[in-house]
C-alpha cells in the first residue's frame, strides 16, 4: 500500500516542475518582444537572481519602450524611410482676419476749381480711366468772367505799354519831366502784374497755355469746364449729376488706383514681436480658393485700442488683375521665426497609439528590428514637423514612411499596447 501511495505523489511533483518551467520559458518570451518590460518576478524564475550586492546590467526603462520585428520580405516590400531628428530655429504661424480697403496715397477725389452747372457727365461708377480723361463737363460763368479779365487786363496794359513810350519820347526833347517818366512806368508794371495773375487763374481753371496765349478777343471766350481725371484708376464714387450745382472744391468722383489695395486687420498686442513692419504675409480668401496672394506689412498702428488691446495693422498687396475688391474680406498668415532652437520630428514619423504618440527607430546592426519610442511633442513647427519635449536626442533616427505598417504591426503583436 505504501508503494502504490508514492507513485501518485511523484507524478504530481513531476507535474508541478513541468509548470514552473513552462512559466520561464513564457517570461523569456515577453522579455524578448518587450525589452523594457517588467522585469520576470523572483517566483517565476528563481535562478535568475543576482548576487547579493551585485550591480544591475541593464538599467529600468519605460514599459511602452518596445520592440517590432519584421521578416526581410515584409521589409522589403513597405520601403522604409527613415529621417534623422535635427534642432532647428522654430517659427510661429498665425492668422489674422482682414478686410481690403483702398490704397489711401492712391485714391484722389475729384473737385472742380470754378463754381458751374454740370452739362455733362462722360463716366460713370466702376470705369476705368487714364490720367486727363474727361470726367465731367461744367458750365462756368467764372470761368467766363475770368477770361473777360485777362482780356481787359490785356487790353489795359496795351494802352500802358503806348503811353509809356510816347512818354519816354517827350522826356527826351524835354516835354515831360523825370517824375512823369516814373508814375506812368510804375503803373505799366503793375498792369502787367495783374495780366500776369490773370492769365494764372485761367491755368487754374482748366485752360492750357496754348488756348491762354490764343486768347485776344471776346468772342474767343468759352463758358465750359471739362474736369479730367487726375490719375489712372477706376471711378469708385460719383457724387454729382447731370444739371446740378456744384461749388469750386466740392467733391465731383473719386479715382482709385486699384493696382495696389491695403488689407487692414488687428495685430493683438502678445503679437508685436512676432509681427513687425516689412513682415511677409500670405492672403487668402474664400472667393477664390487656392489662391494665395503675397504682401507686405507696410504700417502698425503706434495706437493701441484701450478695449481690444490691439492697433491696426495694414498689408500691402499687389493686384494687378483687379481680384481683390474693396471690401472684400481676407486671411493674412504670418509665419516668423522667434529664434529659439527646438528639436523636430518629421511630422510622417510620429503615430498614434490610443493616448500616446510613438516614433520608430531602426535598431543598430539589427536588420528588421524596430524600437518603438514613445514621445511627447510640443506646437507644430511649419511644415516641418513637430517639435520634441522628451523621449528623443539629436540625431536620433527615425522612420518616416512605413511608420504606419510599423503601428499596425505593433498593434498586432500586442494589441493592449494601444491603451
Amino acid at each position: 500500500m505504501r508503494g502504490h501511495g508514492r507513485a501518485p505523489r511523484a507524478l504530481l511533483l513531476a507535474a508541478l516542475a513541468l509548470s514552473l518551467v513552462a512559466t520561464g520559458a513564457v517570461g523569456a518570451v515577453v522579455v524578448l518582444r518587450h525589452r523594457n518590460g517588467p522585469t520576470p518576478s523572483v517566483s517565476a524564475a528563481p535562478a535568475a537572481q543576482a548576487p547579493t550586492g551585485a550591480t544591475a546590467s541593464v538599467p529600468p526603462a519605460s514599459a511602452t519602450d518596445a520592440e517590432v520585428l519584421l521578416a526581410p520580405e515584409a521589409l522589403a516590400k513597405i520601403g522604409i524611410k527613415t529621417a534623422t531628428v535635427t534642432a532647428m530655429n522654430t517659427q510661429t504661424a498665425m492668422q489674422i482676419p482682414g478686410t481690403v480697403m483702398p490704397n489711401a496715397y492712391g485714391e484722389v477725389k475729384v473737385t472742380p476749381i470754378a463754381s458751374g452747372i454740370v452739362t455733362k457727365t462722360h463716366v460713370e461708377l466702376g470705369t476705368a480711366v487714364r490720367r486727363g480723361a474727361p470726367l465731367m463737363t461744367v458750365f462756368s460763368a467764372e470761368l467766363a468772367e475770368a477770361q473777360t479779365k485777362y482780356l481787359s487786363m490785356a487790353a489795359m496794359l496795351q494802352a500802358d505799354h503806348q503811353k509809356l513810350e510816347r512818354t519816354r519820347e517827350l522826356v527826351g526833347i524835354g516835354a515831360a519831366s523825370r517824375q512823369q517818366m516814373e508814375e506812368i512806368t510804375a503803373v505799366h508794371e503793375s498792369r502787367a502784374t495783374e495780366l500776369e495773375a490773370a492769365r494764372q487763374r485761367l491755368l487754374l481753371l482748366g485752360l492750357d497755355s496754348t488756348q491762354v496765349q490764343a486768347l485776344k478777343s471776346p468772342s474767343q471766350v468759352v463758358s465750359t469746364v471739362v474736369v479730367p481725371a487726375p490719375i489712372d484708376g477706376v471711378i469708385t464714387a460719383r457724387a454729382a449729376n447731370l444739371g446740378q450745382v456744384v461749388g469750386m472744391g466740392q467733391e465731383l468722383a473719386v479715382v482709385t488706383d486699384l493696382s495696389r489695395v491695403w488689407a487692414v486687420g488687428d495685430l493683438y498686442e502678445q503679437d508685436f514681436r512676432a509681427v513687425q513692419v516689412g513682415s511677409e504675409a500670405a492672403l487668402t480668401t474664400s472667393a477664390y480658393p487656392g489662391l494665395t496672394l503675397r504682401g507686405r506689412v507696410s504700417y502698425i498702428d503706434p495706437r493701441v485700442d484701450p478695449q481690444a488691446r490691439t492697433a491696426k495693422l495694414r498689408v500691402e498687396v499687389p493686384n494687378t488683375d483687379g481680384r481683390l475688391r474693396l471690401g472684400m474680406y481676407v486671411t493674412m498668415s504670418f509665419v516668423t521665426r522667434t529664434g529659439e532652437r527646438r528639436l523636430v520630428v518629421p511630422r510622417s514619423a510620429v503615430q498614434t497609439l490610443g493616448d500616446r504618440q510613438v516614433v520608430f527607430i531602426p535598431a543598430k546592426d539589427e536588420e528588421g528590428k524596430f524600437i518603438q519610442r514613445t514621445v511627447r511633442l510640443g506646437e507644430p513647427v511649419g511644415d516641418a514637423g513637430h517639435a520634441v519635449l522628451s523621449g528623443l536626442s539629436p540625431g536620433d533616427v527615425v522612420v518616416t514612411e512605413g511608420s504606419f505598417f510599423l503601428r499596425a504591426e505593433s498593434l498586432r503583436n500586442n494589441p493592449a499596447g494601444a491603451g
